[in-house]
């Protein structure tokens, strides 16, 4: 009888187990298809605020926006304190990672959206996965796979076709100053993440940081190079709405969803769906005729990285044995 009442309470302990273990996957899905919702706006709204902002004017606005979010958050949280244990070593290295992002990342990013439509900037910028992988073989010692080089060769072609802006490889309508730069913030992003890995402080903490820095590296830019003659406009409100949902909030609840998932990757490579989204808004809020060379390139470049990812797993798994 005592059998019987133990495997009827241990039965009842793991049905209860796998009803948590389901909410807690739901919830992070929810956290994470928020953030994608979030992030397929951001195409849209950048190319909003630089019709009447400078890439420089519209950074500092978001750049503040975010310091502001973020400081707001660790004072709710009771995480300022942790300011106190940083070591000059650990300020300096937020130094740099501030003047990659958001600082040369995003003014590099913003020219390049001034330069090419939406929807030829937005999946350019998702080449970053691929840069990160070549630039880890100098700078982390990693070593590339045949699944690598094929899922580069994958996403290169997704590049070609997405420049020639409609026409198959006929370059007349492109842009190669804002293709090139589309291509250098991959660059500036991969090494961010790769600096960003030498940083052991609490995430909010770095990114909070990151922005501090970066706003100041911001403000002297701002005051040499342009000016803070900034209306309260469309484009204004589109920088305030960048500093909070492509940046502030979307971190946070990316985060959160992570940290909720029971499945890491299932949860990361929602994030693929965001470009597509993005699409649909560039098109319907912005008016571009959406061609079909972006549609074909982005399905090649995303499928390059996802390729990819299966030769990082591989490499992993090697190393766990």
């Amino acid at each position: 009888m005592k059998t019987k009442k133990t495997v009827h309470k241990t039965a009842n302990s793991s049905m209860v187990f796998k009803t948590k273990t389901l909410s807690n996957n739901q919830r992070a899905v929810g956290y994470a298809l928020v953030t994608v919702m979030f992030w397929s706006t951001v195409a849209t709204a950048f190319k909003i605020g630089l019709r009447n902002l400078e890439p420089v004017q519209l950074i500092f606005i978001a750049s503040v926006t975010t310091v502001v979010l973020l400081f707001s958050i660790l004072l709710i949280t009771n995480k300022l304190i942790l300011l106190k244990q940083l070591t000059l070593k650990s300020i300096l290295l937020n130094v740099l990672l501030g003047f990659l992002n958001p600082f040369m990342y995003y003014l590099v990013l913003f020219k390049a959206y001034s330069l090419l439509p939406a929807q030829v900037a937005q999946p350019l910028n998702m080449i970053w996965p691929i840069v990160l992988v070549l630039l880890s073989v100098p700078l982390l010692k990693h070593k590339i796979g045949w699944k690598s080089v094929v899922a580069l060769l994958f996403s290169f072609a997704g590049v070609i076709l997405i420049s020639s802006q409609g026409k198959f490889f006929n370059f007349s309508d492109s842009n190669p100053q804002g293709v090139f730069l589309c291509f250098f913030s991959s660059i500036i992003w991969s090494l961010f993440w790769i600096f960003n890995l030498k940083n052991k402080e609490d995430e909010l903490i770095k990114l909070f940081l990151n922005f501090v820095f970066g706003t100041l590296f911001l403000l002297v830019y701002l005051t040499l190079f342009s000016s803070f003659k900034i209306k309260l406009d469309q484009s204004f409100a589109a920088g305030i709405y960048i500093g909070l949902f492509e940046i502030g909030f979307s971190f946070i609840l990316w985060m959160k969803a992570l940290s909720t998932a029971n499945n890491h990757a299932q949860i990361a490579n929602l994030i693929y769906i965001s470009p597509f989204l993005s699409l649909i808004f560039i098109h319907f809020i912005l008016g571009e005729r959406i061609y079909i060379t972006t549609l074909i390139g982005l399905f090649f470049i995303i499928s390059g990285i996802l390729f990819q990812q299966t030769d990082k797993q591989k490499n992993n798994d090697k190393t766990l044995s």
